[in-house]
């Protein structure tokens, strides 16, 4: 969508795409469901935002997530 780098944790370069797995249990707001560390999560895709990816996992569907909490798998 724009030129803007969205890096990981460990500051490796996302794209879209790319699979990336979560590096911090993380409680999603509006649900009772908490996304485990150690997700693999698919298809991620870039939004505006540098620090912020869209994805789909087994428990939530359009699920928005911090780049800080990834990992490129």
């Amino acid at each position: 969508m724009t030129d803007a780098i969205v890096k990981d944790s460990n500051g490796a370069q996302l794209n879209e795409g790319d699979s990336v797995t979560l590096i911090k249990d993380l409680k999603v707001k509006g649900t009772s469901e908490t996304i485990k560390r150690g997700t693999l999560v698919k298809n991620i895709r870039l939004t505006g935002n540098p620090g912020e990816i869209e994805c789909n996992t087994k428990q939530v569907k359009g699920l928005v997530l911090k780049a800080e909490f990834l990992k490129e798998a």
